[in-house]
C-alpha cells in the first residue's frame, strides 16, 4: 500500500481497535478477581484460566495491532475472541426484555468489529506497521 491516504486510515483503524481491546484487557489485569467472578458466573468452566487467556488475547492482540507486528494472526485471534465473547456474554436473546436492547446494541457492535478485524487480518497492517518494516528488509 503506497497511497499516503489508505496508510493513514490503516494506522487509524488499527490503533482504534487497539483502543477497545488493550484498556479492556488492562482493566481485567485491575479487577481480575472481579473479572474471574463474573465469568464464574456465566456458568463457564475455568473462570481463573480464561481470565488469564483474556488478558493475553486482549492486551497481546491491542499492543499487537498498535505497533502493527503479526497483525494478521493479532486480527484473526482477536476476532475469534470477540466472536465467542459476545455469544457467550451479550446473548440478548436469554435476558430480561429490560437488558434485551443493550445486549443486542452490544452483539451487533462486536460483529461489527469482528468485521473490522477480519478486513485488518486480510489486507495486513499497511505501509506504518513494524509489518510492512520487517517485510521491507
Amino acid at each position: 500500500m503506497n497511497n499516503p491516504f489508505q496508510n493513514f486510515l490503516t494506522l487509524a483503524g488499527r490503533l482504534l481497535l487497539a483502543l477497545l481491546f488493550l484498556p479492556a484487557g488492562l482493566m481485567k489485569i485491575g479487577g481480575f478477581a472481579g473479572t474471574v467472578g463474573y465469568i464464574g458466573s456465566m456458568g463457564l468452566p475455568l473462570p481463573t484460566l480464561g481470565a488469564i487467556l483474556a488478558i493475553i488475547v486482549e492486551v497481546g492482540g491491542g499492543l499487537a495491532l498498535l505497533a502493527g507486528f503479526g497483525t494478521r494472526l493479532a486480527a484473526v485471534a482477536l476476532a475469534l475472541f470477540t466472536l465467542v465473547a459476545t455469544v457467550v456474554f451479550h446473548a440478548y436473546w436469554a435476558v430480561p426484555a429490560d437488558q434485551a436492547m443493550v445486549q443486542q446494541l452490544m452483539f451487533f457492535k462486536n460483529f461489527a468489529v469482528v468485521g473490522g478485524l477480519l478486513v485488518l487480518a486480510a489486507y495486513g497492517a499497511g505501509a506504518l506497521s513494524v509489518d510492512a518494516k520487517r517485510s521491507a528488509a
